[in-house]
């Protein structure tokens, strides 16, 4: 195996107002959208619009997004949980009053007992995000 393991986002008709907004939360870039129209398989046209993959990157930083096909359920829970580390108060600061806008905060960003400014959001997609600035 070679790098980090690449968070695979799914959703159930909203992929591409995910992709949005995660891009702007993050200051990344849109890359790779395919469709399932676009595929060389027979799609029903009410599945035509949805994203069959789609990725967004600023860097180092990757993350991998798709619609399910129809008829595949979407059970969006607390079983997903991403962490992202931060290289400055800024940055950390930005993503997060993105991420909590229409969200749950589980823990407000703060100083910690083990050095880092640290936050826990749920997104308004149900994503929960482990947000992190090592201080030391």
């Amino acid at each position: 195996m070679k790098g980090q393991a690449t968070p695979y986002l799914t959703f159930d008709g909203n992929a591409q107002e995910a992709l949005d907004f995660y891009a702007k939360a993050f200051g990344a870039e849109i890359q790779e959208v395919k469709k399932f129209g676009e595929a060389d398989f027979p799609t029903p046209p009410e599945a035509a619009d949805r994203i069959m993959h789609a990725r967004f990157s600023k860097g180092d930083f990757l993350i991998m997004v798709s619609d399910s096909f129809l008829g595949q359920p979407v059970n969006i829970g607390n079983n997903v949980s991403l962490a992202v580390t931060f290289e400055s108060d800024d940055e950390i600061q930005a993503v997060y009053d993105v991420l909590k806008e229409g969200g749950t905060t589980h823990m407000e960003l703060q100083d910690t007992f083990w050095n880092s400014k640290y936050a826990k959001v749920q997104d308004k997609f149900g994503v929960i995000w482990n947000l992190d600035f090592p201080k030391g």
